[in-house]
């Protein structure tokens, strides 16, 4: 039997994963509303935790200017109150950091699997740099895509069609494991495969158009997400 010309020879297509950050690698609800909550004690305006929910996936930014009208704010003091909620966060999720059950056994068995891997997050370097570092992934992923790299948040697509180009990877070849409703959305706007993971906050009704919906990191394998994306 001959062996078939260079052109004819059929590869295996690259694949990748994008993982959101929040609720998805760290179990950061509680953190996140505490220094939100600090935050708005400081800007003289409650933030209920109802309000604090419809949040999630949003730059820091946004929520500032949106809740406490960015009429109401300059440029300047929008950016220094960014600054300061995440500090805040930071603060406290250094003390006792609270690592998602599953997430650094996924990342490594999907690097295993010849997956290429990135974060998509709407929060800031310093946060996304922070997880990276306590979950020990840093060696695993191969790019990290966060607030400052976007100028749109979650629906828009945007921080994942990032990803995506930098991974060197088509969007019809990823799969997104995201926690919120925002960003489903745009996981399904970006042409890839959305799978939910149910975590503190939202509800199974709220991450309906996920393509697949998981209680635990630990339901995931390579192999699943191999054949989550090949049905895209």
């Amino acid at each position: 039997m001959t062996a078939s010309p260079p052109d004819q020879v059929r590869t295996k297509p690259l694949l990748a994963v994008i993982f959101d950050m929040d609720g998805v690698l760290v179990d950061s609800y509680r953190a996140h509303w505490q220094s939100w909550h600090f935050m708005a004690d400081e800007l003289g305006k409650g933030l209920t935790e109802e309000q604090f929910v419809t949040t999630f996936g949003r730059t820091s930014r946004e929520i500032i200017a949106e809740h406490w009208g960015a009429d109401c704010l300059t440029s300047a003091e929008i950016a220094e109150f960014d600054r300061r909620k995440e500090a805040l966060y930071r603060d406290i999720v250094a003390h006792d950091f609270p690592a998602m059950d599953g997430a650094t056994d996924l990342i490594k068995s999907l690097h295993n699997a010849g997956f290429k891997l990135a974060v998509g997050s709407s929060g800031p370097p310093e946060n996304v740099a922070l997880a990276v570092e306590r979950l020990g992934a840093a060696p695993y992923f191969d790019a990290l895509v966060t607030g400052k790299d976007v100028t749109r948040g979650k629906p828009d697509p945007q921080v994942f069609l990032v990803a995506a180009e930098r991974l060197k990877v088509s969007p019809g070849n990823c799969a997104v494991v995201e926690d919120a409703p925002v960003g489903i959305a745009a996981a399904n706007s970006a042409g890839m495969a959305s799978i939910a993971l149910l975590s503190t906050g939202h509800t199974a009704e709220s991450v309906a158009a996920a393509r697949l919906i998981v209680h635990s990191l630990r339901e995931l394998s390579p192999d699943l997400i191999a054949k989550l994306i090949a049905k895209n």
